[in-house]
């Protein structure tokens, strides 16, 4: 067997070698992030990620979907890192041991949005009267219906209104005749009370970011009820040893952290800020 032919031989081996190991170096350094719709759809991912990348080197594949969604992609081992806004959904989550903490990142709040002519009448701060009046009126109303973190904080509002069972869920048939539910993510839930003349529930980062408003506005704000809090987790490595847990936690150390958190806190849209970082409260 002469050089030359082992040279022709191997060489194609150590270009394959040199692929796995390139791209197993590329994989070392990009995390996927199963995070929620709000987060993407208010444009925060678009200066926070390029800013941890920066800091880092790390890059991020970001899967935005429903909290509950997100929350269930976890559980399979099919990300990396966490960063929705469903606290007991989150606790739950740690508590069975798919990771080991849930640390606080930011918040905001929940915003009632509906049409300028308020044809009900529920302007005002107290967004459990906005919804019954809402339901006794039969008045249009979109809800996600997706099991998302504004889909769960949206079915507490509702148990809260007394037109069910004290603790028990709320049936579709009590929350008025114009209920309807999109399974939708927020950004088309709000495209659809746009063109229904809806009221609508949602976060107030999407609703700033949000370019279709059409007739609608802020009817219900300033409820300690709307408080909407983030959190974000390492998924666990225990139960996933083929997961990128290091560089995970390098995106949750940052964003925790003084660079990270002043990066959320200096987003802002129109000269408002979405979120505000709590972190180290």
């Amino acid at each position: 067997m002469t050089f030359k032919f082992l040279q022709r031989v191997m060489r194609p081996v150590a270009a394959a070698v040199a692929f796995i190991a390139f791209s197993a170096a590329a994989q070392a350094g990009t995390i996927t992030m199963a995070s929620t719709t709000s987060t993407e759809q208010s444009g925060l991912f678009t200066v926070l990620l390029p800013a941890f990348k920066q800091a880092t080197g790390v890059d991020t594949k970001v899967v935005a979907v429903g909290t509950g969604q997100a929350i269930d992609m976890a559980r399979r081992g099919d990300a990396d890192v966490l960063f929705v806004h469903d606290t007991a959904a989150e606790e739950k989550f740690v508590a069975e041991g798919f990771a080991a903490q849930r640390l606080p990142v930011m918040y905001n709040d929940f915003v009632l949005i509906g049409p300028k002519t308020d044809p009900v009448g529920v302007k005002g701060n107290d967004i459990v009267a906005a919804l019954k009046k809402i339901a006794g009126a039969n008045a249009p109303f979109v809800s996600r219906g997706d099991k998302s973190g504004t889909d769960a904080a949206e079915r507490r509002l509702w148990t809260q209104t007394g037109v069910a069972d004290a603790g028990q869920p709320v049936p579709n048939d009590k929350k008025g005749g114009g209920y309807k539910e999109c399974g939708c993510g927020m950004g088309p839930a709000l495209n659809i009370a746009a063109s229904s003349g809806s009221y609508v529930l949602a976060d107030r980062g999407t609703w700033l970011s949000f370019k279709n408003r059409a007739d609608l506005t802020v009817v219900v704000e300033g409820d300690k009820r709307l408080f909407n809090q983030y959190g974000v987790m390492v998924v666990s490595p225990t139960k996933f040893p083929n997961l990128n847990s290091a560089d995970a936690q390098k995106f949750v150390d940052w964003v925790t952290s003084p660079a990270g958190q002043s990066t959320i806190s200096a987003y802002k849209i129109g000269g408002e800020q979405l979120f505000f970082p709590n972190a180290a409260k």
